[in-house]
């Protein structure tokens, strides 16, 4: 479709059609090339991935798990003195933007929490893959604050870098419990140092103790990593936990640069399919994350 009748489709077909017809056409081209590349046969994860396709539309997590995240049950609470909502994780406060209201936080909660499903190809920790006591961690694209929150009682120190002034005000309200042990980099992650950005070299040149690295920056993953050369360089032990499926290619680039610094590196079990990525292409099933070790 040329850009001009791409314009076209746009302004006479509304988003929710648009989205439907694009998410069976997709259906039926994964279907298609699962069932008919020889590669496959052998693969229980792309035959399980085959099976749900078989009997259920295209969704960014396809699996039976996706179903058990209504967002009709997630009770929001208000918070009288800060002015601001928040759900219980955990029975923790997890706080949200100000102007979002109910219907909004309950969506972005139910997405939040079936991301980081037991089963989920997001989820950043396994039971192998874990953080610990002496653990100092860059939460980087951190936004509503859910991963750090989940593991604060468990590590050291987090540093949570999110420029959105938004969420800093959400991420304050959220971790005031255990603001001796969280600090707010109002920055990007970056390969460059400025006002808004600063690379994870020059941090870690500063502080001296990170430890632990999640990564997931809607596809300035790449951004980071080019901020993050002399770490790499200097050997020391790290874990990272990288999202890999806002890009095309960046599972592989991203596998490759790690293991040629010393990491090993095993992608997350399952696959997404990003159809919100105008430039999704063939195979059109992604890695949701790579976790590194070195």
């Amino acid at each position: 479709m040329n850009k001009a009748l791409f314009q076209f489709y746009r302004l006479l077909v509304p988003k929710p059609v648009r989205t439907c017809l694009l998410k069976r056409s997709l259906r039926k081209k994964i279907i298609s090339l699962l069932s008919s590349t020889p590669d496959n046969q052998g693969d229980d994860e792309k035959k399980e991935l085959l099976d749900y396709l078989q009997t259920n539309e295209v969704r960014i997590f396809p699996y039976p798990f996706h179903d058990n995240y209504s967002a009709d049950k997630i009770e929001v609470f208000f918070d009288d003195v800060k002015g601001m909502r928040y759900v219980l994780q955990d029975g923790k406060k997890l706080y949200f933007k100000k102007r979002w209201g109910v219907k909004r936080i309950q969506r972005a909660y139910s997405d939040l929490s079936r991301e980081q499903d037991l089963k989920s190809p997001h989820r950043y920790l396994t039971e192998s893959f874990d953080v610990g006591s002496s653990d100092v961690i860059a939460d980087i694209g951190a936004a509503e604050g859910n991963f750090s929150l989940s593991v604060i009682e468990r590590v050291k120190k987090i540093y949570l870098f999110e420029y959105d002034r938004e969420w800093d005000e959400a991420l304050r309200a959220t971790f005031e419990p255990w603001k001796d042990k969280v600090e707010i980099i109002n920055k990007y992650a970056a390969d460059h140092n400025d006002e808004s950005h600063v690379s994870l070299d020059d941090f870690y040149e500063q502080k001296k103790d990170l430890s632990f690295l999640k990564i997931d920056v809607d596809g300035a993953e790449e951004t980071v990593l080019n901020g993050c050369r002399r770490i790499f360089a200097s050997g020391k032990p790290f874990r990272i936990a990288l999202c890999t499926y806002h890009k095309h290619d960046d599972e592989r680039l991203f596998t490759v640069l790690l293991e040629n610094n010393g990491f090993s590196v095993y992608p997350s079990k399952g696959y997404m399919i990003n159809y919100y990525d105008k430039k999704l292409k063939s195979p059109w099933i992604r890695r949701g994350l790579i976790r590194a070790i070195r």
